[in-house]
């Protein structure tokens, strides 16, 4: 998912949530991909084209630091495919990164582009380092010699990165600047997710949540579910969960349970949302927040709700909590929250999952009409970026709901159809070069 902090934050937001269970996340892919493509009978040849990624680089990035120590981090960008045009994906901070956490990240997005019918395939970048304990100039310093040594990956018809996990508008108008410098001309469109004043577009910090509330109210017309006084709940509370709260709660639900990485907090009667938001902006995360009860991130996963939304980290759902899930529909606002394990015992329980390669696509997708108005040179109001995004996440939750209902699969499997299929005929039609 590509997502984006708020741009008056001096340092980007520490995501909240730590992994409960966190095993290989590409593996966890690759079965959901591995039932696509049997249904598909992809042969053998595109099987292994369609999973192996098409480039995976890993740099050094040293940078002196304040105290005048050298120290080493570790870079990392995979483009999984590029079969549909550039390559496109976020670039997280985070001290526990992995390398397989970065492939499976840019599968998911080569599958989210195709899904919604962006002209972009999939990538993701990540640098393993903790942002809680560097400064502003160290953090600017990594993302520069990052940037440099990406020179060759990095453009705006090659590979295009974004804001995720740890990182925001200020590093994404870094990683522009510095290659426009190497570049020795302006590149705005070489990144997506940049301040407004540099090429930025309206709408596109909501984007990811936004897109959450579409297909989430798209589900409950599916499920006849009355949005006037449902419950909702959502796991993590950064931009996605706390937009995706906020929006929700404006269509009329009833927002029971949030969390951040100080824990949950429940109140049956309803969160009081605008407060929680301006609670968190003021103290920078929820701990001490009155406005509800305070409950473990298990015990929030597992509240009774008409809509749950994860909204945090890979793998909250796990075959070890699945059988305790109580909501009719879960939104899956973060990348890959249910492990594979799980999704046979969600559709035992009847529970509509929106998977995430759908639910937070609003982010590339705003991130796409951000890279268009940038080589146009042209900008949208913002009311036509949520009528287009609206548009086209309905369109695209359709086609994924009338492809799980053809093949009699769940919608996340209806999803990886859709797309695969899509990459798998267009690399026939485009051919291998040799």
């Amino acid at each position: 998912m590509e997502r984006q902090n708020d741009s008056q934050q001096s340092q980007p937001y520490v995501e909240p949530t730590p992994i409960t269970d966190k095993e290989n996340p590409f593996e966890s892919m690759m079965r959901r991909f591995d039932i696509a493509a049997e249904i598909l009978e992809l042969e053998d040849g595109v099987y292994s084209y369609l999973k192996t990624p098409v480039k995976q680089v890993v740099v050094s990035v040293p940078i002196g630091m304040d105290d005048g120590r050298v120290e080493i981090f570790e870079g990392y960008r995979v483009i999984h495919n590029d079969i549909l045009g550039p390559s496109k994906g976020g670039i997280r901070y985070a001290p526990d990164v992995t390398i397989d956490e970065v492939k499976a990240l840019a599968a998911w997005m080569t599958w989210k582009c195709a899904v919604m019918n962006i002209p972009f395939g999939g990538a993701k970048g990540a640098v393993k380092c903790d942002v809680t304990k560097l400064t502003p100039v160290e953090l600017e310093k990594i993302t520069r010699r990052y940037t440099s040594n990406m020179m060759d990956v990095f453009g705006p018809d090659r590979d295009i990165p974004a804001p995720d996990m740890n990182t925001n508008e200020q590093v994404m108008a870094w990683i522009m600047d510095t290659y426009s410098m190497h570049m020795r001309r302006t590149e705005t469109a070489v990144v997506t997710g940049k301040p407004l004043i540099i090429g930025g577009s309206l709408g596109r910090r909501e984007a990811t949540g936004r897109g959450c509330m579409i297909v989430t109210l798209a589900a409950m017309e599916k499920k006849k579910i009355p949005v006037k006084g449902s419950t909702v709940v959502v796991q993590g509370f950064g931009n996605v969960g706390s937009v995706s709260a906020q929006l929700l709660s404006e269509h009329g639900c009833t927002v029971t349970g949030i969390s951040d990485v100080t824990g949950g907090y429940y109140n049956k009667k309803g969160i009081n949302i605008p407060q929680a938001l301006e609670y968190a902006a003021k103290h920078k995360s929820l701990k001490g927040f009155k406005g509800g009860d305070k409950i473990t991130q298990e015990e929030l996963l597992e509240l009774p709700c008409d809509v749950l939304v994860p909204a945090a980290r890979e793998q909250q759902i796990t075959a070890k909590n699945a059988r305790k899930i109580r909501a009719k529909i879960i939104c899956e606002g973060a990348n890959g929250p249910t492990h594979a394990d799980a999704d046979p015992i969600l559709q035992d329980k009847g529970i509509l999952v929106i998977p995430d390669i759908l639910a937070n696509a609003g982010g590339v997708t705003v991130s796409y009409f951000e890279w268009a108005q940038d080589r146009a040179g042209y900008f949208w109001t913002l009311d036509r970026v949520n009528r287009r995004l609206e548009r086209m996440m309905r369109t695209s939750f359709d086609a994924v709901y009338a492809s799980a209902k053809q093949y009699n699969v769940t919608l996340r499997i209806g999803a990886y159809i859709l797309a695969i299929d899509k990459v798998a005929k267009t690399l026939k039609i485009r051919g291998i070069y040799a």
